[in-house]
């Protein structure tokens, strides 16, 4: 699963771009705001989502910092919201507004978007009420940790419970093996 990018933006487009990493180069869906923030030529780093479609074919979906990646999944996981409706979804606002919109059930922050129906959005709003709460308090999560937080996942850990056993995973604690037994000790609590 290819969950975290860093390279060189080599072509930017209005939906995508490709980032060339490791002599790779991978077209990442990103919204207007993360195409925003990227130039072609220069360096940057993509917090992705692997999308399988129909069996056939392989799509990345990347956004700026862990926790949008937390929101966009979160939005995919409605049932009847896609990868490219959760992504412009997500791609609003900064991961702490689309959270207040949501719980404040502000339906007008998420007008607009195309190909996302107001019943999508009620959807949307209803089914993470309360579900976001918890991404307040969080401590960042680093990159490095991402393979944590996916190890978790691949154990049956679900993602919020991941990414609070690994946040407070203490600072002193470097090697990878011994992140990894905290970790484990932290989401069995």
């Amino acid at each position: 699963m290819i969950s975290y990018l860093k390279g060189r933006v080599f072509v930017k487009n209005p939906d995508s771009l490709i980032l060339v990493a490791g002599g790779v180069g991978y077209k990442v869906f990103a919204g207007p705001k993360t195409l925003a923030l990227l130039q072609e030529g220069a360096e940057a780093e993509l917090f992705c989502y692997l999308h399988l479609k129909r069996e056939e074919t392989m799509e990345l979906y990347g956004v700026s910092s862990l926790a949008a990646l937390s929101i966009f999944e979160l939005i995919k996981g409605v049932s009847g919201i896609g990868p490219k409706a959760a992504l412009a979804l997500s791609s609003l606002g900064e991961p702490e507004e689309i959270r207040k919109a949501i719980e404040m059930g502000d339906e007008s922050f998420f007008g607009n978007v195309h190909g996302v129906g107001s019943k999508k959005i009620q959807k949307v709003i209803l089914e993470l009420t309360g579900k976001l709460k918890t991404l307040k308090g969080d401590r960042k999560i680093e990159a490095k940790d991402k393979d944590l937080l996916d190890a978790l996942q691949a154990l049956g850990f679900p993602l919020q419970r991941a990414k609070s056993a690994v946040s407070r995973i203490p600072k002193e604690i470097q090697s990878p093996e011994h992140r990894m037994k905290e970790a484990l000790k932290l989401a069995r609590r």
